[in-house]
């Protein structure tokens, strides 16, 4: 058997620079390239190999942990789960720093190789800088922090070991059901050590995801349940979008004119203008779907986990019958659902050819449609420019850039009031157009993530929407965006504190605390985000109005390089239209009167749910 001699470091980014994939007929390269920061437990054995790797394996050099894992993690969401890249960082704080940003990839089930370093597998300089010790259990290190947001975990302490972990590796992250987060955690003295690898283990490799076919007995279930149903729906997820099953969803609503909602990740699945499209669903759901909802005898979820911002925690469809078709039996078995378990796109072809000549009632088609006619009056309301005098709403500064953004721009946000709005309010007119992390809803996600989306596809225009407690968590990335020449259009809003929580914190009762910057301990500071901006490479400016807004919108255009624009923007109000019950447990005794008129509104709701189930 023909060897290669090399070190562990090598032997892994040699492998990783042989992974391909087929992506519509064309083989790429699996891994774009790998996001480091370098300390002293991946310097000396995985710099080494990186530095040798070249272009083979690009090496991308960021300012902060957890925001160059977010940008690797867009760049997988955005590839619609074809492609993704790895992370490497040092054995401490700079391991910790990724933990959160695993946990975004495994809630959202999305790919990224974890590859932080790991203390002395001899334990000779034991305990090393930076190593954690636990008093009980000498195996345990910083990086079995990961073990809980990992679909697989490995330590690597011996070379050899290699040779199973990496292949494991690769199969968690193209397995569509099991798709997610990978960690191979790295010994730094393992890294250094050389051993004889079979060269076959670096032979190129070329990928395919699977898509695989439902069980046809599980298709005839749920075509009998749509036979016989006079009012279904359909709730499309992200897993419609990463299975290309958007063709097949469109056809199928039009054919049997069933009305289709979407979900945060699901947003886009069908074009928003199509004849059955309702818009968002859930919480942050339009008017056309959620009436929608609480009227179907039949929901027929697609590619999505349902959770509570959904489900309007359970209840807002709690007494239709549910079926769910999904690549993974642990999504499509919840809520008691009537389970399709197959690649969404298999599913729905042939969901479409057992039902042919199926259409729901024309009362239903037309109830749907109405109720759209009915929103698109609420979003115009929601979207339009703002009287001269007051601050605008979110939904205003969304309207704003929606009029001036290219049909192939893709708007990015995460945590906060802003995906709300989004979800109601933005109306992507391409493919992949809408990219808004709401899973884990991650504070600090927004900025890292649009680089990782301009990196997937650098010649579309890159919107990201940000509050200003969002870009005070996490900007470095835009001094990244400028040393790497990838060009975003940042619009910060700034509503001076955590606006979002603060609105919900009234709505369970409670006086405004410690969400605003002046309902916090201390004088407020007055924080110049243009100045912040500008310190680290970007374009900046500051308006005062939506007018003023648009026209720098213009000029962020045909901005050379990242171009941030401030907006101060009020905190209070969001679109009244649309919308569903969340379920936020008040305090159920407390000395504020409003606390407790909350509770009594609080306890109606569970009651209403408990009489629907």
């Amino acid at each position: 058997m023909a060897t290669l001699r090399l070190t562990a470091a090598q032997a892994m980014v040699r492998f990783l620079a042989t992974q391909f994939i087929d992506v519509d007929g064309v083989e790429v390269p699996y891994f774009a390239g790998v996001w480091a920061i370098f300390g002293h437990g991946n310097v000396s054995g995985l710099g080494e190999a990186l530095a040798g790797a070249g272009e083979s394996l690009p090496t991308f050099r960021a300012h902060n942990e957890q925001a160059m894992a977010h940008a690797a993690i867009a760049f997988a969401k955005a590839n619609r789960r074809r492609r993704a890249m790895v992370c490497t960082t040092s054995i401490g704080p700079g391991a910790l720093n990724m933990v959160t940003a695993a946990g975004v990839a495994h809630v959202n089930r999305l790919p990224v190789l974890f590859v932080p370093g790991d203390v002395f597998a001899g334990r000779g300089p034991d305990p090393v800088l930076q190593q954690v010790e636990d008093f009980a259990d000498a195996t345990v290190t910083a990086n079995d922090c990961f073990r809980p947001v990992s679909r697989y975990f490995d330590r690597i302490q011996r070379p050899e070991q290699l040779i199973s972990a990496l292949p494991r590796a690769m199969a968690t992250l193209l397995d569509p059901a099991a798709c997610g987060p990978a960690t191979l955690a790295f010994c730094q003295d393992t890294q250094t050590e050389a051993a004889d690898f079979p060269a076959s283990l670096f032979e190129r490799r070329v990928w395919r995801i699977r898509a695989p076919s439902p069980d046809p007995r599980e298709i005839d279930d749920l075509a009998a349940l749509l036979r016989a149903a006079k009012a279904p729906l359909i709730i499309a997820g992200g897993g419609v979008i990463y299975a290309g099953a958007g063709g097949e969803l469109a056809r199928l609503a039009s054919e049997a004119a069933i009305p289709v909602a979407e979900t945060q990740a699901g947003r886009g699945a069908l074009a928003w203008d199509h004849p059955m499209a309702l818009g968002s669903i859930g919480v942050t759901g339009t008017s056309a779907a959620n009436e929608a909802a609480a009227s179907a005898d039949l929901v027929i979820a697609v590619g999505t986990r349902l959770q509570d911002f959904t489900t309007g925690s359970r209840a807002l469809f709690a007494h239709a019958r549910l079926a769910q078709i999904n690549i993974t039996a642990f999504d499509a078995a919840k809520h008691d659902a009537l389970a399709v378990v197959g690649d969404a796109g298999a599913a729905l072809a042939a969901l479409r050819t057992k039902i042919a000549g199926y259409r729901t009632p024309d009362a239903w088609s037309r109830a749907a449609l109405a109720g759209v006619l009915a929103w698109n009056r609420d979003w115009d309301v929601a979207t339009s420019a703002p009287a001269a005098d007051g601050l605008p709403s979110d939904g205003q500064v969304i309207g704003a850039v929606m009029r001036q953004a290219d049909d192939d721009a893709v708007v990015v946000c995460a945590a906060g009031g802003l995906p709300g709005e989004l979800h109601k309010l933005w109306r992507p007119k391409r493919p992949g157009g809408y990219h808004v992390e709401y899973g884990f809803s991650c504070m600090g996600y927004e900025i890292a993530g649009g680089l990782g989306v301009k990196l997937a596809d650098p010649a579309r225009e890159v919107i990201v929407m940000v509050g200003d407690g969002s870009y005070l968590m996490l900007n470095s990335e835009i001094a990244t965006s400028v040393m790497l020449g990838l060009k975003l259009t940042i619009v910060v809003l700034d509503n001076r504190g955590f606006g979002c929580i603060n609105r919900l914190q009234q709505t369970v009762g409670a006086e405004p605390f410690n969400n605003l910057l002046g309902d916090s301990r201390g004088e407020a500071p007055d924080i110049d985000f243009a100045a912040h901006a500008a310190s680290l490479g970007a374009i900046s400016e500051k308006v005062a109005d939506i007018a003023a807004l648009e026209a720098a919108f213009i000029r962020a255009k045909a901005s050379p390089r990242t171009h941030v624009i401030v907006i101060d923007t009020d905190p209070v109000p969001t679109t009244a239209a649309g919308g569903a019950w969340w379920d936020v447990p008040v305090a159920e005794v407390s000395e504020r009167p409003a606390v407790a008129a909350a509770r009594a509104v609080y306890e109606q709701h569970l009651r209403a749910r408990q009489d629907q189930t």
